[in-house]
């Protein structure tokens, strides 16, 4: 997977980033992403009852295109949420980029992330887009993925390509988020782009796949997003097709997979007031789901991660979180490692020398092994980060 450089960019899409007077503190806060001829699209949003108007009338665009898309405009600064006339303002940014584009309004998608329940003007976007529909060009996709920021500290862009029958296609992907992130399809984007021709009906499968095994595989604290959403717009520009052969089918599958995991982790490494990542691999279970459930247990619990911002190894922490996370198992069927070094066998202290287990903790990354023993081949890999004085500082200080 590589970082973003403009060369490998799909082809046929242009970029814009702006200055709306949304955020608070100035920088850029508007988003626009263009595909210059007719694309398929698909998305998945948010499970929370809680669903911001953006969400509501994307979804609703997918469904009334039949997954077509040709612009998606975003913003930060405001989630546009729980406010009097956020159907308003969500439509209002629709309809003035269909205008611009010049095509129907159920073909441009959009999104918005920041303060739940502030009002929102209906005028801002609109009046911002025509500056940004002047500006639109390929290089400036780092811009608009800088300009989706929130709590984050870096912008998080990666490109991947893949080739059927001699033929190059290509990737690309842009993701935001910090706190707020335990998806279920943080507060999380994600926009993601190919020049592959890809029909719609293919699109939702390999996103839904690559979706069920990145974005829904992280934790930073736990909450899911009223705003939570990813795009990904396909425009054949490449003259590469999917799904005519199995082939293009694994090979699109893997190109997009890879995409999402790298922008997945990027998001648990920059977690608000996070210095480390934590990756909990669970094996041994009776399912993927039973796997999944105690590893997002471990993940997600105050004690872990504060262990490991700590560098404790203090597995005890470890094996009372598997624990409760509704999923039975024998305790003396645990073994648990930190690091590769075995700190627990049989739901028992293993022989260990905690001071250096507690040194290997101390780098920017900790990796726990829980397995049961047995012949259950349920397996789960999730990602998350510690749990520092940062979290606490940002978010109480989130609004003031």
């Amino acid at each position: 997977m590589r970082q973003l450089t403009a060369s490998h960019l799909p082809l046929g899409f242009r970029f814009a980033a702006g200055r709306a007077g949304i955020r608070k503190h100035g920088g850029d806060d508007l988003a626009l992403m263009v595909s210059e001829r007719p694309a398929a699209a698909a998305g998945v949003f948010t499970k929370n009852c809680v669903r911001a108007a953006p969400v509501e009338l994307s979804a609703k665009a997918l469904r009334e295109s039949g997954g077509k898309a040709r612009a998606v405009v975003a913003n930060a600064g405001n989630a546009n949420c729980a406010t009097p006339n956020q159907a308003a303002v969500a439509e209002a940014t629709a309809a003035a980029a269909a205008a611009l584009a010049g095509v129907p309004r159920h073909q441009v998608l959009v999104a918005s992330t920041g303060v739940i329940g502030e009002p929102f003007a209906e005028d801002v976007i609109p009046d911002a887009l025509p500056g940004l529909w002047r500006s639109l060009d390929r290089g400036q996709f780092e811009a608009c993925a800088k300009a989706i920021m929130t709590t984050d500290t870096v912008p998080k862009a990666r490109c991947a390509s893949f080739e059927v029958g001699g033929r190059t296609a290509r990737v690309a992907g842009m993701a935001k988020g910090a706190g707020m992130i335990m998806p279920d399809m943080a507060t999380m984007l994600s926009f993601l782009f190919t020049d592959a021709d890809v029909s719609p009906g293919h699109l939702r499968k390999a996103l839904r796949l690559a979706v069920g095994r990145s974005f829904n595989c992280i934790t930073v604290d736990s909450d899911t997003s009223t705003n939570d959403t990813v795009l990904l717009l396909a425009n054949g520009a490449s003259g590469v097709t999917v799904g005519e052969s199995a082939e293009s089918v694994i090979a699109f599958a893997e190109a997009l997979g890879g995409l999402t995991k790298a922008l997945a982790i990027d998001i648990v490494r920059d977690g608000e007031g996070a210095s480390k990542l934590a990756r909990i691999a669970v094996q041994g279970a009776e399912s993927e789901g039973a796997a999944r459930r105690i590893a997002m247990a471990i993940a997600n619990s105050p004690l872990v991660k504060t262990a490991i911002a700590g560098a404790d190894p203090n597995w005890g922490r470890i094996l009372a979180a598997a624990g409760k996370s509704g999923q039975p198992f024998r305790p003396d069927d645990a073994d648990i490692s930190i690091n590769g070094a075995q700190v627990c066998s049989g739901g028992m202290r293993a022989d260990f020398v905690e001071a250096s287990v507690q040194r290997a903790m101390e780098g920017d990354s900790v990796e726990i092994e829980f397995r049961l023993r047995g012949e259950g081949r349920g397996r789960a890999t999730v990602w998350t980060c510690d749990l520092t004085e940062g979290y606490v500082r940002i978010n109480a200080d989130y609004r003031t």
